[in-house]
């Protein structure tokens, strides 16, 4: 079987397109129609999503709460609590079309506003969601996702109030620059969430090396590390922070024989350097990430999980 180089893959062009997408969405979220259908200052939300949407509604959750913005909650759809009681509900979906996030949404309807973003316009969550900001320049071929969860992310961070040029220049420099040739040698990465913001960035990212790369991947808090997770942690290793790390992390680290990363950048520039490592230690593998196996690029299943 022939595998490809990075250079040929889709996925390799949806992680070089990043820079571009954020650019755009920093401009969308300036519009007055997308700004009114996402939440607004003082309400109570809550954020669902599956897999990488999930993690990217976590981060957004935490963010919004650390600026003082409202009572923010994260959920995998599947576990979404109906019980409760928000002012707003906002899935975030690339295809439209996952079930879990569908199944919420008919539930919700007429119950509590909802928005949707979405990457692909006229699917079954833009009929059930009262508003939808659409990302399709943002959409993938890919089964594995990249630019539409980080792009989604930019939106609503700019929305918070962010200034994000730094972000966007970050995001370029982790393109440019060469990834260090001994990353890819390790069998074992774990990432970390410096700010509690970034736990989620580093639940993805270690999902991005899983899906691409079928590496052992784990993810925590930063300061979680020490209280257990670091008994793995040997020459194999490769530990990699989202942020700023507790204090003597990286020696004690060190001192297990793991390889620490830790860089002055936004944390989600830091994803997507991730996410180039993904790939080549995918290809270094022999496997394609164009074709992630036992994946598809949306869950959708025969029959709902909820009931009611």
């Amino acid at each position: 079987m022939h595998i490809r180089s990075a250079a040929e893959l889709h996925t390799t062009a949806e992680i070089d397109s990043q820079p571009a997408c954020w650019r755009r969405a920093i401009a969308l979220a300036a519009d007055p129609g997308v700004a009114a259908a996402l939440p607004a200052p003082g309400e109570r939300v809550a954020v669902l999503g599956c897999g990488t949407s999930w993690f990217m509604a976590q981060s957004y959750a935490r963010r919004r709460e650390d600026e003082g913005l409202g009572e923010t909650d994260a959920f995998a759809a599947s576990e979404f609590p109906f019980g409760r009681t928000y002012d707003r509900v906002v899935a975030l979906t690339r295809s439209g079309t996952t079930t879990e996030v569908v199944d919420v949404l008919r539930r919700l309807r007429s119950r509590v506003p909802t928005t949707a973003v979405v990457g692909t316009p006229g699917t079954p969550v833009t009929e059930l969601a009262d508003q939808v900001v659409a990302l399709p320049f943002a959409d993938e071929r890919s089964v594995v996702q990249t630019r539409f969860a980080t792009t989604a992310l930019v939106l609503l961070r700019a929305h918070l109030g962010e200034r994000l040029d730094r972000a966007v220049l970050d995001a370029e420099q982790a393109l440019a620059e060469p990834l260090p040739a001994d990353l890819v040698e390790h069998n074992q990465f774990t990432f970390l969430g410096g700010a509690p913001w970034t736990t989620g960035l580093a639940a993805e990212a270690a999902l991005k090396m899983r899906e691409a790369s079928l590496s052992w991947t784990e993810s925590y808090p930063a300061t979680e590390y020490r209280h257990g997770p670091i008994a793995i942690t040997d020459e194999s290793s490769l530990v990699w922070v989202f942020g700023t790390a507790p204090e003597g992390l990286d020696a004690d680290v060190a001192a297990a024989g793991g390889r620490w990363v830790a860089r002055d950048r936004d944390p989600l520039a830091e994803l997507v350097a991730v996410h180039r490592l993904a790939v080549e230690v995918a290809l270094l593998r022999g496997l394609d990430p164009d074709t992630p196996r036992n994946l598809t690029r949306s869950v959708i299943l025969d029959a709902p999980l909820l009931e009611g």
